[in-house]
């Protein structure tokens, strides 16, 4: 492919999303720490979280949400030329995650690799498909978020265990001489930040050990203030660069889809943007903070609810660990009609291989599946669930 054939442009074509049929509310974490449903909505806006079932993994929701992805941008698995997958809690340290995933959708050409940039993954996987597309590298891109995020928490800690859940999105990327997709990127790493949320061990540096377990070290920490100050001063200015370099001016954009971490972060990036709520997406009370997959998940909600129409321009912006921030704005091309296509995939028939003679032990942590068991909730199995979708938003005012 020479200069002159060379695609211009990266549409944003398919989108999906995946969400596990476990439900963990705030009164279920009432009974596991010291804290209350007040306590949480007022200072994050989260009602429940999602759980994956014992079978589910980050691979196997990842490929749910690609497949689903797929079917609305109207391709075949085999027409994926690169699968990136940003996740912080990827199935094993090796291999790749995006490569069981790669299998599970049927397909046997494309590159695929993992990202990590955690909350900021999905955005970064955006920006590099962008790259791969517009440099003529690749036709079509899948970039999925996904994470399994409720195996790695204390629930001792009332601090981290209320804020995170599973889940995953997807989109396709596809090449076109036409104007529209990404128009402004903007990426920024500031490592000083980089043991506000951190997991301890595991890594190269504190190899898992008995010590490291007794310590509780492979669960994840943070330092909520220094994080909530640094995603609020730099959300809306990490937004707004990519607003600027897409020539464009805040009041341009139709909709912002955030980072779902916490409805007073949000609150503060519309503030910082001078823009209202009701042009921020917002369903981090339905979800919690899904890390990675969060945006995409958003994305595709708000794109199958008819928030989003052809021409409008949108930007999706993340902070995470490390600490990372990243946007994109987005002229939007594809029909939302679409997103229906999505439904035909059903996650029972989606299959990740596993791995000969070996089998892991029970995933769910003893605290969360002792509090999913207690009568008085609807029963679930944790073994073999048969995840549906979500239902719409229960609380208009944080819409």
């Amino acid at each position: 492919m020479t200069a002159e054939t060379r695609p211009r442009y990266a549409h944003l074509t398919g989108w999906g999303r995946y969400a596990p049929a476990g439900v963990l509310t705030n009164a279920d974490l009432e009974r596991m720490v010291d804290t209350s449903d007040e306590w949480i909505v007022s200072r994050t806006g989260i009602r429940e979280r999602r759980v994956a079932a014992a079978h589910e993994t980050t691979a196997s929701m990842a490929a749910v949400a690609a497949l689903r992805a797929i079917a609305v941008a109207g391709i075949k698995p085999e027409d994926v030329d690169l699968i990136l997958l940003a996740t912080l809690t990827p199935d094993y340290w090796m291999p790749a995650t995006a490569a069981l995933v790669k299998e599970a959708i049927g397909n046997t050409k494309a590159t695929a690799m993992d990202l990590a940039a955690a909350c900021s993954g999905f955005v970064y996987g955006y920006a590099t498909a962008q790259a791969y597309i517009t440099s003529g590298m690749a036709k079509h891109v899948v970039v999925i978020g996904a994470e399994l995020l409720t195996r790695f928490l204390d629930y001792t800690d009332r601090n981290t265990c209320i804020l995170f859940g599973d889940g995953a999105g997807a989109v396709v990327l596809s090449a076109s001489d036409e104007p529209g997709g990404g128009l402004g990127i903007e990426l920024t790493t500031e490592p000083q930040g980089a043991y506000m949320i951190w997991l301890p061990s595991g890594g190269s540096k504190s190899p898992p050990s008995a010590a490291t377990i007794a310590r509780g070290e492979h669960f994840i920490r943070m330092e909520g203030r220094e994080t909530y100050r640094f995603a609020t001063r730099t959300l809306a200015t990490t937004a707004l660069a990519a607003i600027e370099h897409a020539g464009l001016q805040p009041d341009d954009i139709s909709l912002i889809i955030p980072h779902q971490a916490n409805v007073r972060i949000i609150e503060a990036v519309a503030k910082g943007l001078d823009l209202s709520m009701d042009r921020m997406f917002v369903n981090v009370d339905r979800y919690g903070n899904t890390s990675a997959a969060s945006i995409p998940i958003a994305l595709a909600e708000a794109a199958n609810s008819g928030r989003i129409k052809v021409g409008d321009r949108i930007v999706i912006v993340a902070f995470g660990a490390g600490f990372t921030s990243g946007a994109v704005a987005i002229q939007w091309t594809a029909d939302p009609v679409r997103g229906a296509l999505g439904d035909a995939v059903s996650p029972d028939s989606v299959h990740v291989r596993p791995p000969v003679d070996w089998d892991s032990v029970d995933p769910i942590p003893d605290a969360l599946a002792e509090i999913l068991a207690r009568p008085g909730r609807v029963p679930l199995d944790l073994s073999n669930v048969v995840p549906g979708e979500p239902e719409p938003a229960a609380h208009p005012a944080l819409r």
